[in-house]
């Protein structure tokens, strides 16, 4: 890593505004290399939810992260052990998606966590166990302290439980989808909805009565200060998908004579 560096969990943990950049449809090291050059980004996070992302990849555009001086999570849906436990061992954190229950929660919670906080098993052949370098007593310590794990907050369930998730030990931020969130709440698309924004309360509170930090996916400005409102720290404000149609749209401003 480059001097200087500080992770995401530190950088939340001092209070401060946190900009992320989400990888998925083109996750390429290559944007990595432009974003950590010219973005101003602190960290990317890659989307194995929605995405055809596979671990190799995964592994390549976490080596241009760590090149860049930029940060990584990777989402992922909790459906089994091996897809919350890989990309911790490419030193990656994990936001665990789709939740809608305290118990799956605690689930994904202790496969991101070494005993005695969870279940994962030890493996130090890998960049996060410095290729065998490391002691194992001091990875285990070392993981469970500062690998970043995130729930996202996206369904009526989850916002049911927030308060609960929010305590849930190993649970470091929330993090709100307000797409699923708006369609799971029958408001497809109306992000700033007196239902989401009612969701969106209740779960800064729960993140602040527990002592955690809270973010959001924010493509709107207003949507973006309301949520900057209420305290939300962290926030990914553009896709690689988001800044070509920009791109786009800024280039056919720049020359209409042409369009």
């Amino acid at each position: 890593m480059q001097p200087g560096f500080r992770t995401l969990k530190e950088r939340l943990a001092q209070g401060e505004i946190v900009r992320v950049l989400s990888l998925g449809t083109i996750a390429s090291p290559k944007i990595v290399e432009i974003a950590g050059r010219v973005g101003g980004y602190h960290g990317v996070w890659i989307d194995q939810e929605h995405s055809a992302v596979p671990h190799h990849e995964l592994e390549l555009i976490l080596m241009a992260c760590r090149a860049a001086g930029l940060d990584a999570f990777a989402r992922v849906a909790p459906t089994d052990y091996a897809t919350v436990m890989r990309p911790l061992e490419t030193g990656a954190g994990v936001m665990i998606a789709q939740v809608r229950s305290v118990e799956l929660v605690e689930q994904a919670v202790s496969w991101a966590k070494y005993p005695p906080w969870g279940v994962r098993g030890v493996f130090l052949g890998n960049y996060e166990g410095g290729y065998g370098t490391v002691p194992a007593a001091q990875h285990v310590e070392a993981s469970n302290r500062d690998r970043l794990v995130i729930i996202q907050i996206e369904t009526p369930e989850a916002v049911e439980a927030v308060e609960r998730i929010a305590r849930v030990r190993g649970v470091d931020h929330l993090f709100v989808g307000p797409s699923d969130l708006a369609c799971t709440l029958g408001v497809p698309g109306q992000i700033l909805h007196p239902k989401c924004v009612a969701a969106l309360e209740r779960v800064a509170a729960a993140a602040k009565a527990a002592g955690k930090s809270w973010g959001v996916l924010s493509r709107d400005p207003a949507h973006l200060k309301r949520c900057r409102d209420l305290g939300s720290q962290l926030f990914s404000i553009a896709s690689e998908t988001d800044l070509l149609h920009r791109g786009f749209q800024a280039t056919r401003a720049l020359f209409p004579e042409l369009f």
